[in-house]
């Protein structure tokens, strides 16, 4: 069974962020005033959370990678209910595209030196 590194870093990523947005989603319910306080702020990072996770199930396909380049602008997005998920949110955007672009050179490198093996054999 052949596993692809693009898709391990990939879903790991993912998973960080979920993380990420389980201690974002705690300090912006706790930045709101107790008198004012809804659980939209837990739904909505909830629902941001397993969708990351889910996100992280679905890389065996293409969408689960088109899902997760909208999942970075939405984290990056969080800045404006917590301002520090600007800087936080953009940092892990960069992971995520290092974790892509140099999990297919993983990738691309093992087919290669596979076909060389093969070619010697």
């Amino acid at each position: 069974m052949k596993r692809s590194t693009k898709r391990l870093f990939a879903a790991t990523t993912l998973s960080c962020e979920a993380l990420l947005v389980f201690f974002a989603t705690l300090v912006a319910y706790g930045l709101v005033p107790m008198e004012d306080r809804s659980v939209s702020y837990l739904v909505v990072g909830g629902i941001v959370m397993l969708l990351c996770v889910l996100c992280a199930g679905m890389l065996r396909s293409p969408v689960g990678y088109v899902l997760g380049w909208v999942l970075q602008v939405v984290i990056v997005a969080g800045g404006f209910v917590v301002p520090m998920m600007f800087g936080i949110g953009a940092a892990f955007a960069v992971i995520w595209f290092f974790a892509l672009r140099i999990g297919a050179r993983v990738d691309r490198e093992k087919a290669e030196v596979a076909r060389r093996l093969a070619e010697q054999s």
